[in-house]
C-alpha cells in the first residue's frame, strides 16, 4: 500500500484493495478499503510521484449514480502536479457497503460519512487540512459536511452543483425504482440491451451496467430525497468562512440550472468558473483544464 509510510504504521482503517470494473485504473493510483462505521467504502488514492513535492491532499465525493471511478481522469493528472488526491464511493455506490433502507441515506448519514473518512485520511497521512470536493448530489453532501464540521477541510469545491433541490425532482425515476421489483436502474434506462452478454458491450457500458448492479435501490431513492430537499445552505456554508469554488461545464443543464450555481457563489463569495467543451461532468469531459483549475484554486489556499 502506498499511503505515506511515515503515517500509514497509525492507520488500522485503510487498507488494500481491488479495482472495481472493467474500466483501468490509471498508473499511480491505487485501489483502497477504508474501514468506516457503516463498513467498508471502496477508495482510490492518487500518489504524488517520487521528486514531485506534494502541496497538499484533496477528497473527492461522487455524484447520484456515481462512484469513485468517476474521477480517473483527474487521478492521472493530479498527482503530477503535487496533489495526494482521495476519492470513495459512498455508502450504497458500487461496491461500498450498503444498509439497508431507504433512512440509512439521509444527508445526516453521508454527511457523517465524509467527515469520517477526511477525518481516517488525515490522521494517515498526517496532512494538515484537505481541500474538500463534491460533484453533482456530492456537492449537497459536501455542503451538509462541512456546515457539520469546517476544521477538517481547507477549502469546499462545488462541481456541477446547486445550492437545493425543488419537489418532486426526479420523482418519476423515484417511482420506477419502487416499481422495478429489484431491477437495476442502467437496465430500466437501456431495456434493450438489458440481457446482453458482456462481450456485447463496449467498456464503458460494462462498467455501467455493473455498477449499476451494484448500486443500492436505497441508496439511489435516499439520494433522490436529498436532491429534492428544498433547504438552502448556501448561508450556513459561507458561515464556515471556507474558501468556495463553483465551476461546471459551458454546457451544463443536467442538474441545476447554471444560473444558480453562479448566484449560489456570488451569495458565497465564491470563485466562480465555466470549463470549455464540457457539460455536467468536466473531471471526465474536460479533465486538463479542469485540474488545472483545481491545482490553481488549492495552490492559492
Amino acid at each position: 500500500m502506498s499511503i505515506d509510510h511515515r503515517a500509514a504504521a497509525v492507520s488500522d482503517k485503510i487498507r488494500p484493495g481491488q479495482a472495481f470494473g472493467a474500466l483501468p485504473i490509471p498508473d499511480g493510483v491505487e485501489a483502497l478499503i477504508i474501514d468506516a462505521s457503516v463498513g467498508p467504502l471502496t477508495a482510490i488514492h492518487g500518489i504524488v510521484p517520487d521528486g514531485v513535492s506534494t502541496k497538499g491532499t484533496a477528497l473527492f465525493i461522487p455524484g447520484f449514480t456515481g462512484s469513485k471511478e468517476d474521477f480517473y481522469e483527474l487521478f492521472a493528472l493530479l498527482p503530477g502536479m503535487g496533489w495526494d488526491v482521495w476519492a470513495y464511493s459512498q455508502r450504497g455506490q458500487g461496491d461500498s457497503a450498503a444498509p439497508k433502507g431507504i433512512e440509512s441515506y439521509s444527508r445526516e448519514h453521508t454527511a457523517a460519512d465524509a467527515l469520517e473518512v477526511a477525518g481516517i485520511i488525515a490522521d494517515a497521512t498526517g496532512c494538515d487540512g484537505i481541500h474538500l470536493l463534491g460533484h453533482s448530489f456530492g456537492g449537497l453532501v459536501a455542503q451538509a459536511t462541512v456546515i457539520k464540521d469546517p476544521q477538517p477541510f481547507r477549502s469546499l469545491t462545488l462541481m456541477s452543483s446547486g445550492p437545493h433541490g425543488w419537489p418532486g425532482r426526479k420523482a418519476d425515476i423515484r417511482q420506477r425504482l419502487l416499481d422495478s421489483n429489484g431491477v437495476d436502474l442502467w437496465r430500466l434506462d437501456n431495456p434493450d440491451k438489458a440481457d446482453w452478454p458482456d462481450d456485447k458491450l463496449d467498456r464503458l457500458q460494462g462498467f455501467l451496467r455493473e455498477r449499476s448492479e451494484r448500486t443500492s435501490t436505497d441508496q439511489l431513492i435516499g439520494a433522490i430525497d436529498q436532491l429534492a430537499n428544498v433547504h438552502d445552505t448556501t448561508f450556513e456554508v459561507k458561515d464556515t468562512g471556507l474558501p468556495v469554488l463553483v465551476f461546471h461545464g459551458v454546457d451544463d443543464n443536467w442538474a441545476w440550472p447554471q444560473e444558480w450555481q453562479r448566484r449560489m457563489a456570488t451569495l458565497l463569495g465564491a470563485r466562480y468558473e465555466i470549463i470549455p467543451d464540457a457539460a455536467h461532468c468536466p473531471n471526465g469531459e474536460n479533465p486538463v483544464p479542469t485540474a488545472a483549475l483545481l491545482d490553481d484554486f488549492w495552490s492559492k489556499h
